[in-house]
């Protein structure tokens, strides 16, 4: 028996060196108990009037809509495009009396009265991963990283993948799920890690060898295109960037772009200075790494994979702050660092947030207005 060949991946785009994408993952809720609420369709309509500098879409569920910039070349231009769209999307749920909020997971929603969108990419994967496809309304912050070229994409996307336990513990934002505290800061990755293709990339570092393990893979019939791997870090030929997966989207987008800045300052500090050379056995403590961050938050425990030497991760985070003080300098990113810098010293994270609020209110619904709040510009 012979396996037909499976689709190729398409070229890697032209792109230039360290410009940024943005897409956030917004929760749709009603004013009433602030649960969630299937309006997605009735907000993209609203929103065909704007002229936007990116894009809104729908997502896999209809209580989810996703917002995304243009092409940026810095933290300053992340801000004003999504504060342009997080204001029109404002202007418009209020027109339907919803609300829009920020945070990984929604605090107290039952999957499964979601419903899916009607595309027929999301039916093939509500047919393919059954429940899962519900659960999957979770809600992140991905960043794309332009790249001159496939090679050093996968260089890049090998570097940054050091630092993914630094961005799950800054950006955390989903403590609560099913009405229930985890007792974990990042809840959300979790259920992304239970789909089949999530967690790392193969540790390869050429583009012809990344096409013979892409086709390979679809030769298997297990995917199809680049959208069926689930990794933190996955490149993206189409745009030629690298797009990192792991934040959870956080509660303003002040904080969003503030983290957007952060790691393209990891990028140029990695492109520039290439203080390492990724190999797979920075990797060994990988899923370690990752379960402190999404467990622990800030006060998780992260171990260099160059020396095994184990350090609390506020710690570290701190000191990449001054590692990437000339490139914030050169990027324009002083700013991104400065607000990072005075939230670690501060509540910590959008989880520690929740918490608090939740400690003191000891009502879920309380705690999601005061979200929709923030992620109007109407709360500090």
């Amino acid at each position: 028996m012979t396996i037909s060949r499976g689709p190729s991946l398409e070229r890697f785009a032209d792109s230039r060196s360290l410009t940024l994408g943005v897409e956030l993952e917004l929760q749709i809720v009603n004013r009433h108990d602030y649960d969630l609420t299937p309006a997605s369709k009735d907000l993209l309509r609203l929103m065909g009037k704007y002229k936007l500098p990116g894009n809104v879409t729908p997502e896999i569920t209809e209580s989810m809509i996703e917002l995304c910039t243009g092409v940026c070349d810095n933290h300053k231009q992340v801000l004003s495009q999504l504060t342009e769209t997080r204001d029109a999307l404002v202007a418009c749920a209020a027109q339907l009396n919803v609300g829009l909020c920020g945070g990984g997971t929604h605090a107290f929603q039952d999957w499964s009265q979601r419903r899916i969108f009607d595309t027929p990419r999301f039916h093939e994967v509500a047919t393919l991963y059954g429940y899962l496809s519900k659960q999957f309304t979770i809600f992140g912050q991905h960043v794309h990283i332009g790249c001159t070229g496939p090679d050093q994409a996968l260089v890049l996307l090998h570097g940054l993948s050091r630092f993914i336990p630094h961005l799950i513990a800054l950006s955390a934002s989903s403590p609560f799920v099913q009405g229930t505290d985890t007792g974990f800061h990042s809840a959300r990755v979790n259920a992304v890690f239970a789909f089949p293709l999530s967690g790392r990339a193969p540790f390869v570092n050429r583009w012809d060898d990344f096409l013979i393990y892409f086709d390979k893979m679809t030769r298997t019939g297990v995917v199809k295109s680049m959208k069926d791997f689930y990794w933190d870090i996955r490149p993206k030929p189409e745009y030629g960037t690298i797009e990192v997966r792991v934040l959870d989207t956080p509660l303003t987008i002040e904080k969003a772009a503030a983290l957007a800045g952060y790691i393209q300052c990891l990028a140029r500090w990695l492109r520039i200075e290439k203080p390492f050379e990724p190999h797979e056995d920075d990797y060994l403590p990988y899923t370690f790494n990752r379960f402190q961050a999404c467990r622990f938050g800030l006060d998780g425990t992260f171990v260099d994979p160059s020396t095994g030497e184990h350090r609390c991760l506020r710690d570290d985070i701190e000191a990449s702050f001054q590692t990437l003080e000339i490139h914030a300098m050169e990027l324009g990113a002083e700013d991104a660092l400065s607000y990072l810098r005075k939230e670690l010293a501060g509540v910590g994270n959008d989880a520690s947030w929740l918490r608090g609020v939740h400690g003191r209110e000891q009502l879920l619904p309380e705690v999601v207005r005061r979200q929709c709040r923030r992620w109007a510009g109407d709360s500090p």
